[in-house]
């Protein structure tokens, strides 16, 4: 996998599948299932620490879990997450974070938010960091949102929401993450962006679509996301499960936009 060959699957309309990843093992089993992208996520304070958000992760522990990751794959592209504090006071200090997951096995990060982001993305791509952006529901700064709740629903959040997306590319975003956002405006993005935009709750037009790998292997516990779906349900083994996730994206039968979607 390479960059060129996604802006490629999303010039054509080929669905692009990614899973969050956090170890070489998995790293291994998802690749073999057909995996296009492995994002190693600050998801893992949930899911592997048992914080109640991803703000305490730090940068070392992301190049750790990138580290691990790097060795498992074989050709899925990785994309190791920018963690809450490593980006957001100077360019010089996203060079530094974004440099140091790179040297650790990225082949690209990402980094959430837009507005004040821009410069920051256009900092790292040109010298030679591609960025993976993130809007909507950013989890980094789930309470100045006021919770977990779905972004761009009035006319004046969606218009902003627009703007920022074309902000991030114009700066040389490579790619966008879009988290529960309605899905009619996130197809309405992709169709108008020249990158590949991955929904998390944003419907089925997207480009692709990527999930927390523990959730959709329903060991998180609590409760799901509206987003989610159990793949282990009537699956024989986790690759077959993953399997089944890739299929599914790849036929566009997953997100249904009346169960999983805004």
């Amino acid at each position: 996998m390479s960059l060129q060959r996604l802006l490629d699957m999303h010039a054509n309309g080929d669905r692009i599948a990614m899973l969050t990843c956090y170890d070489a093992a998995f790293a291994s089993l998802l690749d073999e299932a057909g995996v296009d992208v492995l994002l190693v996520g600050d998801s893992l304070g949930n899911v592997l620490q048992g914080q109640s958000s991803t703000v305490p992760v730090t940068l070392d522990e992301m190049v750790y879990h990138t580290r691990c990751v790097a060795r498992g794959r074989k050709s899925a592209w990785v994309i190791g997450d920018l963690p809450f504090d490593s980006y957001q006071a100077s360019t010089a200090e996203a060079w530094k974070s974004a440099a140091a997951l790179v040297k650790a096995g990225a082949h690209m990060v990402k980094l959430e938010g837009g507005g004040w982001t821009a410069p920051v993305v256009r900092f790292l791509v040109e010298r030679g960091i591609p960025v993976c952006a993130h809007l909507g529901f950013t989890p980094q700064t789930v309470t100045a949102l006021g919770g977990y709740k779905v972004q761009g629903r009035d006319e004046a959040s969606a218009a902003l929401l627009k703007q920022q997306a074309q902000e991030l590319a114009e700066a040389g975003a490579q790619m966008l993450v879009l988290e529960m956002v309605p899905a009619a405006l996130a197809a309405e993005l992709t169709q108008s962006l020249r990158i590949p935009v991955i929904g998390i709750g944003a419907g089925v037009g997207c480009s692709g679509q990527v999930l927390v790998l523990h959730d959709m292997l329903d060991v998180t516990p609590g409760r799901r996301p509206r987003f989610v779906k159990n793949f282990m349900q009537g699956a024989s083994s986790v690759q077959d499960a993953v399997r089944r996730y890739v299929a599914e994206v790849k036929a566009q039968t997953f997100p249904q936009d009346d169960l999983h979607g805004y």
